[in-house]
């Protein structure tokens, strides 16, 4: 009996397969690269950090074109909240969604035509078709007939007015004070001006969510409750308000 082993014959799909003919000429890449980014990088002086910066710099325009913009507070008009130098971020989606500015929200607005030839930081004390009264009997400012409660965030030592006003908000606008009354021209200096002294909400810029500088001071801004209770406009219209001044 023949025991030496016999060669098999191996499967043929077992087997590799052979290189495929080509025409010598090179194939295309299994997996296509955009040359686009090379051919930028070589363009520009600094290569790939040349490019990188103009990347974050667009970035940055995007967001503060259309998302966030940061504001330096130029004045002491709206102490204590926000003093001289801070930073706060203006969120500038927020009233594309919601109905609009709302009693109590510090707003930035462009002021041209109607306050200066600037960009304003005030809190928003009146809206559309309210009427503001100051003040009552015990020197407080009144909303639709309610009494404010300014405690929280006006400036120590200062009284909620010292200009007697009684006006209805027209529609699509604001009436507008600085939390730090003896240092803030707002709508109480401009009643006599082109639109009463009231902002129109189309000029509203956006709403200040946040003081982003200097770091210690780095906190949330929030809407305070003094305004909460507030009834709807046209409550108050036809009787005047307690101790009002016209």
């Amino acid at each position: 009996m023949d025991t030496e082993a016999q060669p098999t014959e191996r499967d043929r799909s077992s087997r590799p397969a052979a290189p495929e003919e080509t025409s010598g000429a090179p194939g295309p890449e299994g997996r296509s690269r955009s040359a686009l980014g090379p051919r930028v990088r070589e363009w520009l002086p600094g290569g790939r950090i040349t490019l990188t910066l103009l990347l974050c710099l667009l970035f940055l325009l995007t967001l503060n074109t259309f998302v966030a913009r940061p504001f330096q507070i130029p004045s002491g008009s709206m102490e204590p909240a926000l003093r001289v130098g801070d930073r706060v971020l203006v969120n500038k989606v927020v009233y594309r969604f919601d109905p609009g500015p709302l009693r109590g929200d510090v707003v930035v607005f462009d002021g041209t035509g109607y306050f200066g030839e600037a960009d304003y930081i005030k809190r928003v004390v009146g809206v559309g078709g309210d009427r503001v009264v100051c003040c009552d009997e015990e020197g407080r400012i009144r909303v639709n007939g309610r009494a404010i409660d300014e405690s929280g965030f006006l400036f120590p030592g200062d009284a909620p007015s010292t200009v007697p006003f009684d006006v209805v908000v027209p529609d699509g606008r604001l009436f507008v004070l600085g939390d730090h009354r003896g240092d803030s021209s707002d709508s109480r200096d401009h009643l006599g001006s082109p639109g009463g002294g009231m902002i129109p909400v189309r000029e509203v810029i956006g709403r200040a969510d946040w003081i982003v500088l200097p770091f210690d001071r780095a906190t949330r801004l929030h809407r305070p409750d003094a305004y909460a209770r507030v009834p709807a406009p046209g409550t108050d219209a036809a009787h005047p308000a307690e101790g009002a001044h016209g």
